[in-house]
């Protein structure tokens, strides 16, 4: 049986449930900008918990959050705090935990009608810049369309880290699993395949739609006869409408994906082929802690 690594979980709820300074339209980048020793806190949680991949605390580093101007001025800056405090906690564990630098969708998250090629370029080679120096693989994350993560890969240019890619997914799809774009899983991987991915994964969609874009993956991945690792990290709470906002808001959580419920999912994940299993909005370090007991 294949090595299973376990991801963390979300930060930005984490740090609002730690008392950080949390607000729209800045979301989790405040805590950067006025409370740093929160996003140390949190990354050393999930690490206590038993993740062995911490996420850098920049999916919000953009200007959707922070605003134009302040973003040109401060982003690789906010970057590269946010790559050095993922590090400083992940060269605390031995051995080493992986430090995966976020790359978010670049204009608002589920929004794949919000694409812009030129801008989401521009925006992550900023977090790029400030994140490099301290990250091992690059996460690009919560992707909403291929184009998305075609653009990652383009902004990346010729830096030699792995890749990882990982889709958001239709939460209540006609037939298949499908982004949210409407773009079918097995070409997204097929895609992902072609741009080098060395991971795939699902994150910020419901549990129930995750089984699916596995098996989907790994067949993908079976006919191209190439190893790939594949991962879920999904959210605990209800399906965002369509028509939502992008990062509008916080939702309520499922009361019905307690640690022990999200830690079978994790197992069911794990025998579809998964590889790598975390969790995403919601998922607090005490799901990470029993889903990597449940794991072992």
């Amino acid at each position: 049986m294949a090595t299973v690594r376990v991801l963390d979980g979300g930060m930005g709820r984490e740090l609002k449930r730690r008392g950080a300074p949390f607000r729209q339209p800045e979301w989790s980048a405040l805590a950067l900008l006025e409370g740093p020793g929160f996003v140390t806190l949190a990354h050393q949680a999930f690490l206590e918990a038993g993740a062995s991949i911490l996420t850098t605390n920049s999916y919000a580093v953009v200007p959707f959050h922070l605003g134009q101007e302040r973003f040109e001025a401060r982003g690789t800056e906010l970057a590269a705090l946010a790559g050095r405090l993922a590090r400083e906690v992940a060269d605390r564990a031995s051995p080493a935990a992986i430090v995966a630098g976020s790359l978010p969708p670049a204009l608002g998250s589920y929004r794949p009608d919000l694409f812009d090629e030129a801008a989401s370029i521009a925006i992550h080679q900023k977090l790029i810049e400030g994140l490099a120096p301290f990250v091992d693989v690059w996460l690009a994350e919560t992707q909403s369309s291929i184009a998305e993560v075609r653009a990652a890969r383009t902004a990346l240019g010729n830096d030699p880290k792995p890749l990882w890619l990982s889709f958001t997914l239709d939460d209540e799809p006609v037939a298949g699993p499908v982004l949210r774009s409407g773009e079918p899983v097995a070409v997204a991987v097929e895609e992902a395949l072609a741009l080098g991915a060395r991971a795939v994964l699902f994150n910020c969609s419901q549990p129930e739609v995750m089984g699916a874009a596995v098996t989907t993956a790994r067949e993908e991945a079976r006919k191209a006869g190439v190893s790939l690792d594949l991962g879920v990290y999904a959210n605990a709470f209800p399906p965002t409408p369509k028509d939502a906002k992008a990062n509008e808001t916080l939702d309520e959580l499922r009361p019905d994906l307690d640690p022990a419920r999200y830690a079978a999912w994790a197992q069911a994940w794990v025998d579809q082929g998964a590889t790598i299993i975390g969790g995403c909005c919601g998922i607090t370090p005490e799901h990470i802690n029993a889903l990597a007991r449940a794991l072992k």
